[in-house]
């Protein structure tokens, strides 16, 4: 069905600054030239931009906005989705030029949680150059990494980024927090890649969505080294660490999660599996983590009963 990657995000925010701040200072992205007013652009690579920051009143996650492969695809993926019975909102030409694409528009999931397609994407010529020295983000042909989403109905959420998106499924599995005994129902999540190697460009995890619009997003970048030093920047800075270090069990990530000016996480990893999208057999771990990612609820709940 023709979904590429994920290309940028929308973000709305009062804060301004708090955001630009996180972006350079932390993750060591490039600001852009300048975007529309109201607008800062960020970028991590060759595209005019990854990161659309919009003045706003509410902290949200705006919208993921995914390229589809082509023309023809666009207009049928557009006439699934209305037919699906979910919003599509087409966007202005002239909005079009500003997101560097040659169309596009505006949608959401049976959640609620805000989408966006689009076609005829764009690159730039001047040089990406990261004001901390990261010598590149890992994208390309892969996307800029992925979007964690909550869906109260998971399994309709699921069908409708399967059999209406055309994602595929990567991993299903159904995680249990309190032991997986007779009252512990677990929590379905959803790991879907995009028609490129990368393990998943969005997930769904079953539950409320949160205010922010977003569970978390990720950047991957191309060591450990990297993502070590980005570590040191988030506790310099005085960033909330979301979860410590540590490998995850199925697209095998290296990295950590700091909370955004947003509300929502960033994920900062490395060495992340690449599948091969046109054999891949579905799997269904029952474990998040190899070893590590000792989570800032964990983290709180332990300091509670070594204090008993």
């Amino acid at each position: 069905m023709g979904i590429r990657a994920l290309g940028y995000l929308v973000i709305a925010t009062a804060r301004m600054a708090e955001w630009d701040r996180f972006l350079t200072e932390m993750a060591g992205v490039m600001r852009s030239e300048e975007g529309p007013e109201g607008v800062s652009l960020y970028r991590i690579d060759d595209r005019p931009f990854r990161f659309w920051i919009e003045r706003g009143r509410d902290e949200r996650l705006q919208a993921a906005a995914y390229e589809v492969s082509d023309d023809v695809s666009f207009e049928s993926l557009r006439a699934r989705i209305s037919a699906a019975g979910r919003p599509v909102e087409n966007g202005g030409a002239e909005e079009a030029r500003e997101r560097g694409v040659a169309a596009f528009f505006r949608t959401s999931d049976p959640a609620g949680n805000g989408l966006e397609f689009y076609h005829g994407d764009s690159r730039t010529n001047v040089p990406f150059v990261s004001p901390l020295g990261i010598a590149e983000f890992v994208t390309g042909e892969m996307g800029m990494g992925h979007t964690v989403f909550s869906a109260p109905d998971f399994a309709a959420s699921v069908a409708f980024y399967r059999d209406v998106v055309g994602f595929h499924e990567t991993d299903m599995p159904r995680f249990y927090f309190g032991g997986g005994g007779p009252d512990d129902p677990g929590m379905g999540f959803a790991f879907m890649h995009a028609d490129n190697g990368r393990h998943h460009s969005v997930a769904l995890g079953e539950g409320p969505v949160p205010p922010s619009g977003c569970v978390h997003i990720m950047l991957e970048l191309p060591s450990l080294l990297d993502v070590g030093k980005a570590h040191d920047r988030m506790k310099a800075l005085g960033y909330p660490e979301s979860a410590s270090l540590g490998q995850h069990c199925n697209d095998e990530t290296v990295g950590f999660y700091v909370q955004t000016p947003g509300g929502f996480d960033l994920e900062i990893g490395c060495d992340s599996l690449v599948i091969d999208p046109a054999s891949w057999q579905v799997t269904r771990h029952e474990g998040i983590s190899v070893w590590g990612h000792e989570w800032a609820w964990q983290k709180a709940m332990n300091e509670v009963q070594a204090a008993e």
